[in-house]
């Protein structure tokens, strides 16, 4: 009962005051007001409640707005932003009075204002109070002064309102105007650069200010007012908190470069990682006091990954490169102990190179990210005509190792048909068959079948084509061959994993 009393009574206090005082809440809506204020505005409190106090103010379609406009909300947020209250030595506002025919007249008047910040418990501006004085007669003696005698007005002035104390008033607004639209601008290129930044004040870090990058970088989280280690729990274990730390306890910026960071980046998603390029700097008072650090930086991921993009895709270059020349080398030796005569070594190993040629034809296509089964045997086969031959089989996806040995098979197949089977001179045809068994463990079988062409036999020895396709299947493919040579035509049997890493 003594709560509400107080309560009642500082209610009536305000109502009575003599001196005109208006709340506004933290949207710049009329709250409350007290009964001096509706006296020199001329308005009902019924109708002021709950409106915007600049609607007075507002201009018509395609002005600007006027100057104590602007002047009066720069006060209001310069409250709302700082938490400090504001003054305004002279504020021109006639006053509309509405007359008994409905048409309004205005009394011009001059006001020196007051805005006060009314917090909550946590220290939030919530309320905005303001307390007027009307200076219009004051105001109108200086306009006559200086009119009358307009080489001596500061004199007269100050004789007349003591030491000169509005002229004083009016040279500290005009200064308070100017630091006012210099923290403005420096705040917007604060807010507007491509780098993160932010304040954090005190030993717990708070997060006093960010601007978008920042903001961005965290998720868009509400952190203003959160120490870093409830904003950003999941620094935990990272480091930065003792980084931070060390910098307000020593005074010693610390930077670091591409360091890896795990932030949560969506609303309850998962943790992502970042590279950072950051400093922490020391900010001081006056006194010289380490009161908080200044962050600042840039998100370098996309930088960091395509460096290790491309070390990866040099490396797999080299290991391409040293791979294709001991193929190549493996060629040329094989071919040489097959062909003693120089002519047609050179076209068996012409022809052998320009089959490896065409499947890394097919993968840099795909930027060497594999190539088709299909494919693969269209290119190494189509030169001796694909009505001859028939391709019966699933798209199969293989990457660039696979791709490459199943080219060497299909061309040492190809060319030993051409030569001694069923696409030499005749009617033969080739049948080529493929399918993928056991989906857990999948297994590439693939079946060569020649028919229609002349009787083949078992060989006496082994050609270089031979060994070429076994050490290919079971030495590169971890899979299994099998040749047969029958009167009506050679097959063979291939079997090879398509999950190398299983095998």
């Amino acid at each position: 009962m003594r709560t509400l009393a107080k309560t009642i009574d500082l209610v009536a206090a305000f109502d009575a005051s003599p001196n005109p005082y208006m709340l506004l809440d933290a949207q710049l809506r009329y709250a409350g007001m007290n009964q001096a204020y509706l006296d020199v505005t001329h308005r009902r409190r019924e109708d002021l409640l709950g409106q915007p106090v600049m609607q007075a103010f507002d201009a018509g379609p395609g002005e600007e707005a006027p100057e104590n406009a602007r002047q009066l909300a720069a006060s209001f947020d310069k409250v709302l932003t700082t938490g400090q209250p504001d003054n305004l030595a002279v504020l021109h506002y006639p006053i509309p009075i509405e007359q008994d025919d409905g048409s309004i007249l205005y009394d011009d008047r001059y006001w020196s204002c007051t805005h006060t910040p009314i917090k909550d418990a946590s220290g939030k501006v919530t309320h905005i109070l303001q307390h007027t004085s009307d200076i219009t007669e004051l105001e109108r003696l200086r306009r006559q002064v200086g009119r009358l005698r307009p080489e001596d007005d500061s004199s007269a002035l100050d004789s007349l309102i003591g030491g000169g104390m509005f002229r004083r008033a009016m040279s500290v607004q005009a200064d308070n105007r100017r630091l006012e639209t210099e923290r403005r601008q420096l705040l917007d290129m604060f807010m507007q650069t491509p780098g993160f930044v932010a304040v954090l004040n005190g030993p717990q870090h708070v997060i006093q200010l960010h601007n978008g990058a920042y903001g961005q970088l965290i998720g868009r989280r509400d952190v203003i007012g959160k120490p870093i280690r409830e904003a950003l729990p999941e620094l935990a274990g990272q480091g930065y908190y003792d980084f931070l730390d060390e910098v307000l306890a020593t005074g010693e910026p610390f930077q670091g470069r591409q360091s890896p960071v795990q932030l949560q980046q969506t609303p309850n998603g998962l943790l992502a990682t970042r590279y950072l390029n950051f400093i922490y700097q020391p900010i001081r008072n006056d006194g010289g006091e380490i009161v908080g650090v200044f962050v600042q930086g840039h998100d370098v991921t996309d930088t960091v990954l395509a460096a290790e993009r491309q070390k990866l895709m040099i490396d797999e270059l080299n290991h391409r490169v040293k791979n294709t020349l001991a193929t190549v080398q493996s060629i040329a030796m094989q071919t040489a102990r097959s062909h003693e005569d120089p002519r047609s070594f050179a076209e068996t190993f012409q022809s052998r190179i320009l089959s490896l040629s065409h499947t890394h034809d097919l993968l840099t296509r795909s930027h060497w990210e594999g190539a088709d089964l299909r494919e693969v045997l269209e290119h190494e086969t189509t030169a001796h005509g694909l009505h001859r031959l028939t391709l019966n089989g699933p798209n199969v996806a293989l990457d660039p190792a696979m791709a490459v040995s199943l080219g060497m098979i299909f061309h040492e197949l190809a060319t030993n048909a051409a030569k001694y089977g069923a696409l030499s001179p005749g009617d033969g045809r080739v049948l080529v068959d493929w399918s993928v068994a056991d989906l857990n463990d999948p297994h590439l079988g693939i079946v060569w079948r020649e028919t229609g062409g002349p009787s083949v036999a078992q060989p006496e020895r082994r050609g270089f084509g031979s060994r070429l396709i076994e050490r290919n299947v079971r030495h590169d493919l971890a899979g299994t061959v099998q040749m047969h040579y029958r009167d009506d035509g050679f097959t063979a049997e291939i079997t090879i994993p398509l999950n190398k890493e299983a095998a």
